[in-house]
């Protein structure tokens, strides 16, 4: 019998790793999602055992416990987000808190359709190649300077997640980006302008996707938690009044943010431009399906302006959606790679736990342990929950952010007379702002994946882009909104 070493086995197959590490290093390293999973066994018990507090009913007892593990999974992945909130939707009908089929019909919830709708109309500006002609448009308008290019990179993406999803935005410029850099002779991580310019495109996507219900899910997920919990709603065009200012702001602050860290060292960006021309020229006259896509589209956005106070947002999106299939504009395959299944699963739950931890009063008194046992103050509660929102943010899912302090928020607002819009706002709208790290947003993710990015330079850059949206975000509640009759 022969004994094969080390080196053996790597000739034999070069694909072959071999673990060197003590064996019962390497055996806890492969089982310890199962000792998590005890652990988190363990704990639920334990909160469904323990003695209900005062001030605690026992169903919201049982609702915090479902809570607690749901928020450990929702920060852990050790599942993914959407099975945590099937998880959550089948405890809370388990445990008794909810009917099974009150539980189970929160996924009907208009939100879900409305985030469902958006997602099919982006995929067809994608799949018609409209929203790629679009920014190939603008981007080549910025070609006259380095910091005109940067400025585009910023403004282009901000622009398209008020219509599209920022992390699908992301997703389709980043390959007009990387032939940007690559025409320019940019390296990799070596020199201010690749790092420049990929941060522009993920911190703009991220900057513009808190300005409409459309560039990020999480806003239309706060909006339905809120409607389902108190009844009240924000419209389309009511969140963009009260948001887009400080999206015009914090790219103002981003551009010199950008530019006084990465000073840019290159002279031209003539071969860039050359780049975008050559793409744009490419592909050609606008087809049929394009113009009819973007015909559609404006419809639809103008339906939720001018009409979302009479009609919902979910059925306006539907009713679009279905034009789409008439005019055989898209196909059902054509979306299956486009739509986030997950996230739609994942927003269903978050509703109905939601909805549960506001109607046993689970919210309310968890509000009352944590943040206004400190403070009564309705202006600090907003700065508390913005400064705890976008540094949860950086860490988890800001929609996992959402699902888990709106609902505590509304407890808040509910005890000390506050307007759950603002908490909404307080919540939904830091949390798309995390900037420091790739985890913090899916665009800055996919700007990350370039390898043109020095992840110590994004953290220390993004943190100050971080505390300039706390700021400008406070500025904004305390002296804007009481202008438009926003009011803590």
């Amino acid at each position: 019998m022969w004994l094969l070493t080390d080196s053996d086995r790597e000739k034999d197959d070069p694909d072959v790793v071999v673990d060197s590490r003590p064996l019962g290093l390497v055996l806890l390293s492969r089982s310890y999602r199962w000792f998590a999973f005890i652990g988190l066994g363990l704990l639920f018990w334990i909160l469904l055992a323990w003695p209900t507090p005062t001030g605690l009913t026992v169903d919201g007892q049982r609702t915090l416990a479902a809570f607690v593990i749901c928020l450990i999974l929702w920060l852990t992945r050790l599942i993914p987000l959407a099975v945590t909130s099937l998880l959550a939707i089948t405890l809370i009908q388990l445990l008794g808190v909810m009917e099974s089929g009150e539980a189970f019909a929160l996924f009907g919830h208009q939100a879900v359709f409305f985030i469902l709708g958006a997602f099919i109309l982006a995929a067809a500006l994608m799949k018609t190649g409209l929203s790629s002609r679009i920014a190939l448009f603008f981007l080549s308008k910025f070609g006259g300077s380095p910091k005109q290019l940067l400025l585009g990179a910023l403004i282009v993406p901000a622009f398209l997640s008020f219509w599209m999803p920022e992390h699908a935005v992301a997703a389709m410029l980043f390959p007009i980006i990387i032939e940007i850099v690559r025409a320019l002779g940019t390296k990799p991580r070596k020199g201010n302008f690749g790092h420049a310019i990929f941060l522009s495109l993920a911190w703009g996507a991220a900057i513009g996707g808190v300005g409409t219900f459309l560039g990020g899910a999480r806003n239309a997920l706060a909006v339905g938690i809120l409607k389902q919990t108190t009844g009240q709603f924000i419209g389309f065009f009511e969140w963009m009044i009260a948001v887009v200012p400080m999206v015009f702001a914090m790219l103002i602050i981003a551009y010199f943010v950008i530019n006084r860290f990465f000073p840019s060292d290159i002279d031209s960006v003539e071969e860039a431009v050359d780049v975008l021309k050559a793409r744009n020229k490419q592909m050609g006259k606008p087809s049929i399906e394009e113009r009819m896509v973007g015909f559609i589209m404006l419809l639809t956005v103008a339906a939720w302006v001018f009409l979302g106070s009479a009609v919902e947002l979910a059925s306006i999106a539907i009713l679009a959606v279905v034009a789409l299939f008439v005019f055989q504009l898209v196909k059902w395959r054509d979306l299956e790679g486009y739509v986030n299944w997950g996230i739609i699963l994942m927003y269903g739950g978050a509703i109905a736990l939601g909805f549960a931890l506001e109607d046993t009063g689970a919210a309310a008194w968890l509000a009352q342990v944590l943040i206004t046992r400190w403070t009564t103050s309705p202006m600090i509660i907003i700065i508390v929950l913005a400064f705890i929102s976008i540094l949860l943010t950086e860490g988890m899912s800001n929609a996992a952010v959402v699902a888990m302090l709106v609902p505590v928020g509304l407890g808040i607002a509910d005890t000390h007379g506050i307007d759950p819009r603002v908490i909404v706002f307080a919540i939904a709208v830091p949390a798309g702002l995390g900037f420091a790290i790739p985890m913090g947003n899916p665009p800055n993710a996919i700007a990350y994946s370039s390898g043109y990015i020095d992840p110590k330079r994004m953290l220390k850059v993004g943190l100050l882009l971080d505390l300039c949206a706390w700021v400008v975000f406070v500025l904004m509640a305390k002296y804007y909104w009481p202008l438009i009759n926003i009011r803590i």
